[in-house]
């Protein structure tokens, strides 16, 4: 085994066993610390390299021959522990990246449920406070459940808390129907000439006063039926509601 040899061989093998796997660990870095203990990682294989090559120089008998083969021994051992290092800051940055990652879906998430959502109701756009779905939501379920009791209290707490909203109406209009279901007539009257009073274009209005009217005739006041069929006729006309109302009027005659 002639020097030249000796050399290409101990070199060949340093480049196989140093840098092919720390060609292929060092695209996964994009963190700075990552990248700094790579590049000290390569300094050190290089200075042992270089080590090596130096005492080929020097020595190139049998005996200094054996040597080289120990220290290349000596050399994967602090590659393979070289490896296990960079193994462990993959992991690292991999977790950190994971946890960055976990933390931008939930400060969105966060961020969507504070900020107002955009509805469209009634043919128009609206934004809705954060809570405010949700909570019409609730009081709706409530009453389609059959419990008028629960859903006139929700309905009621929505109205107040959100008296701007774009669902307010809708709410008073539902707050009437639970107090209605609960023949609790004088309460049902009270609610949805509340929603006429405060929101005459809503196009819950003729519909609030046609169960006006339906309270009017449980509680056997027929002219104030009458006058609330009326209105109907007046204000909205055109309208289902007000077809409707022609017909009970019809009827009341």
């Amino acid at each position: 085994m002639n020097y030249s040899f000796k050399r290409t061989f101990v070199t060949a093998m340093l480049a196989v066993v140093s840098w092919a796997p720390l060609a292929a660990h060092a695209g996964l870095f994009d963190d700075d610390e990552a990248r700094k203990a790579i590049l000290d990682i390569r300094t050190r294989i290089d200075a042992l390299r270089l080590d090596l090559e130096s005492r080929l120089d020097l020595k190139t008998d049998k005996t200094s021959m054996l040597d080289v083969i120990s220290q290349n021994d000596q050399l994967k051992q602090e590659v393979a522990k070289l490896r296990g290092q960079i193994e462990v800051l993959m992991n690292e940055l991999s977790t950190a990246q994971q946890r960055q990652k976990d933390f931008y879906i939930d400060l969105d998430s966060r961020l969507r449920k504070v900020e107002p959502q955009k509805i469209t109701l009634d043919g128009k756009e609206a934004l809705l406070e954060a809570g405010e779905q949700k909570a019409y939501d609730a009081a709706l379920i409530l009453f389609k459940a059959g419990d008028y009791k629960g859903a006139s209290l929700s309905f009621y707490e929505f109205v107040r808390r959100y008296p701007e909203s774009a669902y307010a109406a809708t709410a008073q209009y539902w707050l009437g129907n639970s107090f209605y279901a609960l023949r609790d007539y004088r309460n049902a009257i009270d609610a949805q000439r509340l929603l006429v009073k405060n929101y005459p274009d809503s196009p819950k209005a003729a519909d609030a006063l046609l169960n006006v009217a339906s309270c009017h005739v449980e509680l056997k006041e027929k002219p104030l039926a009458k006058k609330a069929l009326e209105s109907i006729l007046a204000n909205y006309p055109g309208t289902p509601a007000a077809q409707t109302a022609k017909e009970r009027l019809a009827a009341l005659k």
